[in-house]
């Protein structure tokens, strides 16, 4: 048996899609070492997977591409041949190659024939030795990148040799796919004699590119194709179109790559494919939504199953089924769309009670994320939308639409916001654009058209005993109870749009309770960096407001934790409650924070500005969050005062605070930390209850196996079967 080599990869930059973490996780967990090489950050690599710097055997910028099909493949192509020649021994792999078994060779000639025959070799699994001809005539080759190829057709020599004489030679970013990859390996494999040194096509193409959907039929008819031969498997990236257009982006249930899958614990829902090419499928649509949270998708029509899966995945949000016709009737019964919509998100491991069916008008509300696809502005009339964004928008909404040339389209949605033009392409000879809309004021001004009404509102909220102070983008509503009181951050439009009683975070929770309160409305996301509300709270302090109060707590969640922690300054000794916060956006002290990019421009460098330093004059800081979200974790671990409680919540995510309340548990604990009677070993002992929360449930299970412990991810799952259900878990097991 020979030596188990280490291997080596490229991504240049960017998130991995499942195919990738699949091939990558492959190899961890066959024992295999496997380094990945990359130009930029990549968030979500596999644990185990050794990751390196491209610059380290490439240094450059200069991606070359074959711009016909747009792909990266070239620069890879280079780049193989120079982490060979920098690297004795390592084996180059793609990316869409999986481990099915360690690579053992002695020689370092590793190379397979890719077709019947025994003539074409593909270079997916390359190894070379560093001295050897093959390696320096392939790099003495590509160091001219106008090289006429001697191994395409005569005529297209001819061409190539024309364009050179008449002092435009074509350069190899427009010469044929595969110029650098396959067809130059095969051309000087065979001319140096070395077809010897080539493995059979079983080793590691025994799917062929011919045959390469048959890894997405059934998995018995891939595996009839292996051999024990085989090592190193090629997947064939070339099946992400097929996938991405006819998929939804993940793969078929039961086939060959489901069962990889389920195998070695990756989620395909939380990493779709997206694009191959030119080409961006629905999925990587996620990426265009300039939003931080999003509580509800709602696909108007059902044409948009990927984006809901990928929007479930990355927001953990609900799910609307908005079951309109083509005439905007609402349906009596489920449309014919509904059932398999529903079957392949749950079966994808979306919680059923997460998705919903809207059938009438009475049932809309506002959501974050609406999809238009395929609807109503491209093939029916725009004029049926319009009492769904009556119903469905807030003044932050998000819609992905198609909008047909003459349709109409653009005055009715001007009338709510403004459109941003993604792609285009024809049908029947008629342009259609995809567009992202954002909703403007005017949808504030539509759903709350007397625009004093919350002044209205809160001043008589405030009552003759408090008060009610505004400015354009910031207002104070003080309302007087008791001698508690609790100082909560919220935004304007989300209370004027989204919830009924049009009521700031917690009133209804706070009064319950007979204490007083401050909330500070923020008109958008301002993250209150504004020298009016720092005014305010001055004058408040000078003014001895605060010590009117024997006991004071300030709250807030995510852009509110930030304000909480930070505007306590103005109230020295009073408590903290704080859900996900962030500690400051100045770049200058979290130049790891890649969220909140429409705060990026704030100055948070004047007063209250950076939470962390600011919150040292507070009693107790009360920190919750989940350990295991990275940029959370970045914030609080900012914290070091001797007055901060950390409150670890694993496996709940940013949006914790839905979690909690999901569990039922977020009411105790908010009033244990406000009336101050809260304790570590009370909050954690309360947290238990995440035991039989399905989303907890589903992330522990996923982290025993990306931790390659399938006993300990097998236990869990009988564990939770035998006291309920839990559908992604229960797939899941099938694996084991």
């Amino acid at each position: 048996m020979g030596r188990v080599r280490e291997v080596g990869t490229l991504w240049i930059g960017g998130s991995l899609s499942w195919m990738e973490q699949l091939c990558l996780k492959s190899f961890v967990d066959r024992g295999q070492k496997i380094t990945l090489f990359s130009y930029d950050a990549i968030p979500n690599v596999p644990e185990g997977v050794i990751c390196r710097d491209g610059r380290e055997v490439l240094d450059t910028d200069n991606f070359l591409k074959y711009e016909k099909k747009d792909s990266f493949a070239l620069f890879a192509d280079l780049f193989r041949l120079h982490m060979i020649a920098q690297n004795p021994g390592l084996i180059w792999v793609d990316t869409d190659v999986y481990c099915l078994r360690p690579i053992t060779c002695d020689d370092d000639h590793v190379l397979g024939f890719e077709l019947p025959g025994d003539h074409r070799v593909n270079n997916a699994v390359l190894g070379l030795p560093v001295d050897g001809a093959l390696l320096q005539a392939m790099l003495d080759y590509t160091s001219d990148q106008h090289a006429i190829p001697p191994f395409v057709k005569g005529k297209l020599q001819d061409d190539y040799r024309a364009a050179a004489a008449a002092g435009s030679p074509v350069h190899v970013s427009q010469q044929p796919w595969g110029v650098w990859g396959p067809m130059m390996v095969t051309h000087f494999t065979h001319a140096l004699g070395l077809a010897g040194k080539v493995q059979p096509l079983d080793a590691f193409y025994p799917v062929t590119f011919p045959d390469r959907l048959k890894f997405l039929r059934p998995a018995s008819v891939a595996e009839r194709m292996i051999t024990p031969r085989t090592t190193a498997l090629h997947l064939w990236a070339s099946n992400k179109r097929e996938l991405g257009l006819r998929h939804h982006g993940v793969p078929p249930v039961g086939s060959y790559l489901d069962k990889l899958l389920k195998l070695h614990g990756i989620q395909a829902e939380a990493a779709p494919i997206k694009g191959r090419g030119r080409h961006v499928f629905d999925a990587g649509l996620i990426d265009r939504l300039d939003l931080d949270e999003v509580q509800t998708f709602a696909d108007v029509g059902g044409n948009a199953q990927s984006l809901a899966l990928a929007a479930w995945a990355k927001w953990d949000c609900n799910i609307q089924l908005i079951d309109l016709d083509h005439k905007g009737n609402w349906a009596d019964a489920p449309s014919p769309w509904v059932a398999p919509y529903l079957a392949f998100l749950t079966a994808q491991g979306v919680p059923a009670a997460s998705i919903s069916r809207i059938a009438a008008e009475r049932d809309l509300r506002p959501v974050d994320v609406i999809a238009n696809l395929s609807g109503f502005g491209d093939i029916n009339k725009i004029k049926h939308l319009e009492a769904v964004l009556q119903k469905s928008l807030h003044a932050d909404s998000r819609m992905l639409t198609d909008i047909r040339k003459g349709s109409g389209a653009y005055p009715l949605l001007n009338g709510y916001g403004s459109c941003e033009t993604l792609t285009t392409r024809e049908a029947d000879g008629v342009p259609i654009v995809r567009a992202l809309f954002r909703a403007g004021p005017q949808v504030v001004a539509q759903l709350v058209p007397d625009q004093g009404s919350w002044a209205s509102i809160a001043s008589s909220l405030a009552g003759p005993e408090g008060f009610f102070r505004d400015s354009p983008d910031h207002s104070l509503l003080f309302i007087q109870r008791s001698d508690t009181l609790v100082v909560t951050f919220d935004n304007l439009d989300i209370a004027m749009t989204k919830r009924e009683d049009r009521r700031p975070w917690g009133f209804s929770f706070i009064e319950k309770q007979g204490w007083s309160m401050l909330g500070v409305m923020a008109n958008g996301w301002t993250w209150y960096r504004d020298p009016w509300v720092w005014q305010q709270f001055d004058d408040l302090r000078d003014a001895g407001f605060f010590q009117r109060f024997k006991r004071v707590v300030f709250y807030g969640a995510s852009m509110g934790g930030y304000a909480a922690c930070a505007f306590v300054a103005a109230c020295p000794g009073a408590d903290v409650v704080a859900i996900s916060p962030q500690s400051t956006l100045n770049k200058t002290l979290v130049p790891w924070e890649t969220r909140y990019h429409t705060a990026w421009g704030r100055d948070f460098s004047g007063p209250y500005g950076d939470a962390a330093q600011a919150s040292q004059a507070a009693g107790r800081v009360f920190l919750l969050y989940d350990p295991y979200e990275p940029l959370d974790t970045g914030h609080v671990d900012r914290f070091v005062g001797g007055n901060v409680v950390k409150l670890r919540t694993p496996l709940l995510g940013h949006r914790l605070g839905s979690s909690l309340h999901q569990m039922g548990i977020l009411a105790p604990i908010t009033l244990s930390a406000l009336n101050g009677t809260l304790t570590e070993a009370e909050f954690y002992r309360t947290l238990r209850a995440r035991k039989t929360f399905a989303r907890y449930q589903r992330e522990l299970f996923k982290r025993a196996l990306d931790r390659g412990r399938p006993d300990l991810a097998r236990k869990l799952g009988r564990w939770v079967l035998t006291r309920g259900d839990n559908r992604y878990i229960r797939q899941g097991m099938l694996g084991l």
